[in-house]
């Protein structure tokens, strides 16, 4: 059964960095995107961003505009792990950050909760001002 379990979450300063990872576990569909959204403090699921992207053919990567710059995501396929390392972390980037897959490879396009197969439980990050 496909699982994502992350890691990595917690409590930075402002400015601070963290780096989550996302471990996938129970697949056999060869292509796919993989990548993370997160839900803000009191938002609803529908609300969800979608922070990163990057799929598993050619690495292709997409970006939130508010992360870009900041944000790298990453994989390791030998692990079957995705990693985002956060940088230059601000109080804005507060909520759940959750791993998320689509087992078809669409090269990454803007990412939409409804194209989502699979969500891992979730992970907190709180940056304090």
């Amino acid at each position: 059964q496909l699982q994502l379990r992350e890691s990595g979450g917690g409590l930075v300063h402002n400015g601070g960095s963290l780096r989550l990872s996302c471990a996938a576990s129970g697949f056999t569909f060869p292509y796919y995107g993989i990548g993370w959204f997160r839900q803000g403090p009191g938002q609803p699921q529908e609300a969800r961003e979608g922070v990163a992207c990057i799929t598993s053919s050619d690495e292709t990567t997409y970006y939130a505009p508010s992360v870009k710059g900041r944000f790298t995501i990453s994989r390791d396929s030998a692990k079957n792990t995705v990693y985002l390392q956060m940088n230059s972390l601000t109080p804005g980037d507060t909520g759940v950050y959750y791993c998320a897959i689509e087992q078809v490879d669409r090269g990454c396009p803007t990412p939409s909760i409804y194209d989502v197969d699979r969500w891992g439980q979730g992970t907190q990050v709180t940056v304090s001002s």
